[in-house]
């Protein structure tokens, strides 16, 4: 029994068709009057505004106005005049390595003995005779040609300062300036081995004392 109810055909309704048409055209119509815009034919309406005046705010109330400041009476200052400073150009500085004991000064009425020689200067030291070179040595003050200085056919010439001791042997040297580094080291060896001198002497007493010599090399010479 329950399955006949169920099975029979619906019956089509054509009062509610038409029902929900005529809803869907009142929405469409709403739509279109409530937004012109939405559809591309729809009417335009124009917003007009007026703007409503508004009162101006009333004027601020003038500011109280401080008081002027009393006047002050003047202030008198007094200006003295600065003097020249006068720089001096030159300085005189005198120094003292002793410092002279006070002088007791004699008392009235008694003796103040016998007066104190000055001491004697010293007397002047005795003159400097310089050291000579040994006439027996003289052959051997040339020192050897450089060979390298020989084979680019170079001259050469060298100042040193030696030192002669008490002996007459050269005890230092020193190079004043040189042609090459080659023509030193030719010197200084010569001066160390063979140089001889007479010493310098002071009174007769021999002393150490530099002395300052200059040799030359020339080509024609070492030939």
């Amino acid at each position: 029994m329950y399955a006949d109810r169920y099975a029979r055909p619906t019956r089509f309704n054509p009062g509610g068709l038409t029902a929900a048409v005529a809803i869907n055209v009142a929405l469409v119509a709403a739509l279109m009057f409530a937004g012109p815009k939405i559809l591309p034919n729809g009417p335009e309406h124009v917003l007009i505004t007026d703007n409503i005046p508004i009162d101006p705010p009333p004027p601020e109330p003038p500011l109280p106005q401080p008081p002027a400041p009393a006047a002050r009476a003047p202030v008198e200052r007094i200006v003295a005049p600065i003097p020249p400073i006068t720089v001096p150009t030159e300085a005189t500085f005198t120094t003292s390595t002793t410092e002279s004991p006070p002088v007791a000064s004699p008392l009235i009425g008694t003796d103040p003995g016998p007066a104190t020689p000055a001491a004697d200067p010293a007397p002047p030291l005795p003159p400097l005779v310089g050291p000579q070179i040994d006439p027996r040595y003289a052959a051997q003050f040339q020192p050897v040609y450089p060979a390298a200085e020989r084979r680019a056919n170079h001259d050469g010439r060298v100042t040193v300062r030696v030192l002669v001791g008490t002996d007459g042997r050269v005890k230092q040297i020193e190079r004043v300036n040189a042609t090459s580094d080659a023509f030193w080291q030719a010197t200084m060896e010569r001066a160390t081995r063979a140089w001889r001198f007479t010493p310098a002497t002071r009174g007769g007493v021999p002393v150490e004392v530099w002395r300052s010599l200059t040799l030359t090399f020339r080509m024609e010479d070492a030939d």
